[in-house]
Order: C-alpha cells, then sequence, then structure tokens
C-alpha cells in the first residue's frame, strides 16, 4: 500500500464548555475526542491517505469504545490499538478570547497509555506495509514507561526503514516523573528524520536555545535560520525541521507561517493573518498532517510547507481537535481564495 502513515500516542475525552464560557459558567461540558496523533491521523484520512492509528486504551470502557468509533469514522485503521488495564485520560479545556488565554487542565494519570510499557504493542505488526511513522514528545511526557514506549516505536520504525517525523511538542504540565524533558527528547529525537517545533519546543525539549521572545507577538524570522541550523547541526542524521511562526496578538487574533530547513534550502511560507480564531487547538497537529501529506504527495518542500501553513490556518476555524479541512479546501486557500464567501 503507497505511502501508508501510522501515528502513535494518547487519545483522550476532551471535555469544553459551551462556546467561549469558562469551566462550569453552565453546569455542562460538549465531549469530544482529541489528541495530537489521533488529530495527525485523522487529518491525513481526510487527506485521502491510508493511515494507522495505534495506541493503548482501558477494555471493557465504553468510552475507550467510543473513542475508538469515533477516529475510525473518518476512514482511519485502529487494528493495532491495544486494550489494558487504566483508564482513558481526560483534558478539560476553556476557550480563550481576546485577551484571555485558553486555559488546558490534564487529567490523564494512570490512563491506559501511561501505564503501557515495551512489549505491549506488536510494531511489526503495526508497521506492516508502512512508510511513514509519526510520533510527538507528548507520549514520552506522559509516565516513564510511556517514554521507553516511545523510544522502542522509533527504534523499531527505523529498523523497517519508515520515515520518522516527531512534533516536539514540549508540555510543561506533564513532565512530572523525575526526568526532564530536555534528557528524554534529546535521546529520542536521534531516531527523528523531520522534526516539527515551534521556538518553544526547541529550546525546552532540545535544550537548544534562540534569541526568540514567544510573548513579543512579532517574529523575527532571520533568527531561525540559525535555529534551525543549530538542530540540525546537533542531530546530523535528521532530513529536515519545520518551525512553525506564530504571532500571538490576542487568543483570537495570530498571525500564522512556518519556516522549513531540508539541509539544501531554508524556507518561509507565505503569512496569513487569522483574526477570530474559534478553536486553536490542534493547529500544531493541522500543520504536521500537512506536511506529511505535502512531503509524500507533492512536489517539492516548498509546496508541502505552504500546504501544511494554510491547512493549519484553515483548522483554526473549526471547533474541536480534528481539522475536517479536504485537500480541494486547503488547495483554494492557497490560491488566494481566503475570502470565506458562501459557496453555492
Amino acid at each position: 500500500m503507497p505511502n501508508h502513515i501510522v501515528t502513535f500516542g494518547e487519545i483522550m475525552l476532551r471535555l469544553a464548555p459551551p462556546g467561549m464560557e469558562r469551566f462550569l459558567q453552565s453546569p455542562q461540558f460538549v465531549a469530544t475526542f482529541g489528541g495530537g496523533e489521533a488529530n495527525v491521523a485523522v487529518a491525513l484520512a481526510q487527506f485521502g491517505l491510508p493511515v494507522s492509528y495505534v495506541t493503548v486504551l482501558p477494555d471493557a470502557n465504553p468510552i475507550a469504545d467510543a473513542a475508538i468509533g469515533e477516529v475510525r469514522r473518518f476512514g482511519v485503521d485502529t487494528s493495532s490499538i491495544v486494550r489494558g488495564k487504566g483508564r482513558v485520560g481526560i483534558y478539560y479545556l476553556e476557550a480563550g478570547a481576546n485577551q484571555r488565554p485558553s486555559k488546558v487542565v490534564y487529567d490523564r494519570a494512570n490512563s491506559a497509555i501511561a501505564l503501557a510499557k515495551p512489549g505491549d504493542i506488536d510494531w511489526d505488526k503495526a508497521f506492516d506495509g508502512a512508510t511513514w511513522f509519526h510520533i510527538t514528545g507528548i507520549t514520552p511526557a506522559i509516565s516513564a514507561a510511556a517514554a521507553e514506549l516511545s523510544l522502542e516505536s522509533m527504534k523499531a520504525a527505523r529498523a523497517k526503514g519508515l520515515t520518522v517525523s516527531c512534533d516536539l511538542n514540549y508540555r510543561k504540565n506533564l513532565w512530572k516523573y523525575g526526568k526532564t524533558a530536555t534528557e528524554v527528547m534529546s535521546e529520542l529525537t536521534k531516531y527523528v528524520d523531520i522534526a516539527i517545533a515551534n521556538e518553544e519546543d526547541v529550546q525546552k525539549a532540545l535544550g537548544i536555545q534562540a534569541d526568540v521572545d514567544v510573548h513579543s507577538g512579532e517574529l523575527d524570522r532571520g533568527v531561525y535560520e540559525k535555529l534551525t541550523a543549530k538542530v540540525l547541526a546537533a542531530y546530523p542524521e535528521m532530513k529536515a525541521i519545520a518551525i512553525t511562526l506564530r504571532e500571538s496578538k490576542s487568543a483570537s487574533h495570530n498571525g500564522w507561517a512556518a519556516c522549513m530547513n531540508d539541509r539544501k534550502q531554508f524556507l518561509v511560507s507565505r503569512r496569513y493573518e487569522i483574526t477570530h480564531i474559534v478553536d486553536r487547538v490542534g493547529g500544531g497537529d493541522s500543520f504536521a498532517s500537512g506536511l506529511i501529506y505535502g512531503m509524500l504527495s507533492l512536489g517539492t518542500n516548498a509546496e508541502a510547507l505552504e500546504f501544511a501553513v494554510a491547512a493549519s490556518c484553515l483548522k483554526h476555524s473549526i471547533m474541536g481537535d480534528f481539522n475536517r479541512s479536504t485537500v480541494e479546501e486547503v488547495k483554494a486557500l492557497l490560491k488566494g481564495d481566503g475570502s470565506g464567501r458562501v459557496q453555492r
């Protein structure tokens, strides 16, 4: 099967107040599912590529069953999902607006994937016929065992000749089990072909410093060529690194672009002004899925980068973790149709 992609990580129940309300302003939550690697799998399936999602979920659990059913509904293969002990992780999301930032509260201790360990997943089976493997820096942050399982997955993928992509995704609220993100991620990154990050991820996950103020709202793209060169020098087997450039004017108004260094050239995408953000959670995952799609299906890395940025731009208009955009919609934006006019 050509260009079969496998993603691996935790899917969680997402509980969010309706609209832009604060936690329990109304006595209700809107329940959906989400998680970095599941988000990438769903988006790739939407783009028409064959994709499998691997995770560990509790056995005999109707919420876990519903999570699998939701991913499968998009055409994602779930046959390598393992059922075990533990629980379904939860995250609570309060959507920010204007000058009020979004808030995330994690409740994922002792989840099934946090309890899983090396040997629990048959990677030979999971990678059968696959050409690409995607993981993030979130899974190794969940628990020491999950970090070991992540390393096992990446070594197995590299041994089978798959292209390995990793979104570094630093999450300060997760690194609680005694090891730092830098200790763990600097080892895992040795097995990465295509790295995806923002400037904070590079500094906090890899310990590679950049002269960047992530809160200034203005980004100097000249700094990023040096930063990407530093990462590529530190990891000689890495083929390319892409960095998303988010200018945060407010919770509702962001500038959005990305750059990429593939050792041959330094590429910078066009920039989008996103002025009425509906839901930015999953924006980075949409970028990752767009980049994977582009590198597998389009002619050049420059085209892949532009596709990724446009896909993630559209995600900011879609409620929920999943990007429900099609290739045609992304290409329409790339051609300049960002007017939002009704299509009849």
